[in-house]
């Protein structure tokens, strides 16, 4: 906006007592805000916990409260900016307010997230994903890093690991111990073989292939996959293409989507649109355009029409 220079919001969300604060204090202690600029951290709930005004001070933050959501507005956020002068912005968010509101109504238009840390307390995460779980989808949706924290043994890490996965497959997703230390050995057991040349999942097991192929493509580069998919067409799909599908659900019914991955086949249009196949197809791998990264797509050797599963909406567990 003319005039007006951008501001860097840095979004902290998260349910009561889920490690916000002890997160920002982290930031600040690896000096990611000791660059001499002036920073605005506006607080919306009251926690246990609250930043020293020492450590404040002399990282030039300015604290500010805010514990009202719908007053919460554009203009009270400008007003806040002409009083402190930010260069950038923290907010530690209540994570039972809209964060769609903040970034859609809330925000100056000049002030854009640059990035979302989440957190979740290990051990209320099954309470909240159980009584919470529209909210609790809302925050990973969002995060670019999710934290688990205050985790204990038997925690099950890879499973929480998939249901911020299913949500938001770029999220990358942290675990820390009850002292604070980052846990690295998160084992995921696949329940098939990843070794075999030409891997068969049954029905159930593939969200969690949707998953491991999404965020390893490497490792199935060249294998063979059979599965059970829906034939699912939309205009502009390449020639000889389509997409052989499963539903997932993510939240609730209301968010049940097809995924699954372009697949090239020169029988394709033997299948209706809707009908079930067998696909047999071998994984390749290709280049995401101007990104370091790639994306897997499956060539077909062999398409069989089939039944459907039992269950057809996919569960990522």
């Amino acid at each position: 906006m003319f005039g007006k220079k951008d501001i860097p919001v840095y979004l902290f969300t998260g349910f009561l007592e889920s490690g916000k604060t002890t997160c920002i204090q982290d930031v600040i202690d690896e000096g990611n805000f000791s660059d001499g600029s002036k920073t605005l951290y506006l607080s919306c709930e009251e926690g246990a916990k609250a930043i020293d005004d020492q450590v404040l001070m002399a990282n030039r933050m300015s604290f500010a409260t805010w514990d009202e959501e719908q007053s919460l507005t554009e203009d009270v956020c400008t007003k806040l900016e002409k009083k402190y002068k930010p260069d950038r912005v923290v907010i530690e968010y209540n994570g039972l307010w809209d964060i769609k509101r903040l970034t859609d109504e809330v925000l100056p238009e000049h002030w854009f997230v640059v990035q979302t840390f989440t957190t979740v307390n290990a051990s209320t995460y099954q309470l909240y994903s159980q009584n919470f779980r529209a909210w609790l989808t809302a925050h990973f949706q969002n995060a670019d890093l999710v934290i688990f924290n205050r985790c204990q043994e038997g925690f099950d890490k890879p499973a929480a690991r998939r249901s911020v996965k299913a949500i938001n497959r770029m999220a990358q997703v942290l675990f820390e111990a009850e002292d604070g230390s980052v846990i690295t050995d998160i084992n995921e057991e696949l329940p098939y073989d990843i070794h075999q040349d030409t891997i068969e999942l049954e029905d159930d097991d593939y969200g969690l292939w949707y998953l491991d192929i999404t965020e390893h493509p490497e490792k199935y580069e060249g294998k063979t996959m059979v599965f059970k998919g829906q034939v699912f067409r939309k205009p502009g799909f390449p020639p000889r293409s389509f997409v052989p599908v499963r539903k997932a659900m993510t939240c609730c019914v209301e968010d049940i989507a097809p995924i699954g991955f372009m697949c090239f086949s020169n029988d394709e249009s033997k299948y209706k649109t809707n009908s079930w196949v067998r696909v047999t197809a071998k994984v390749e791998l290709r280049k995401v355009p101007n990104e370091p990264r790639y994306y897997p797509v499956l060539c077909a050797t062999s398409l069989q029409e089939d039944q459907p599963p039992k269950e057809e909406v996919v569960y990522f567990t």
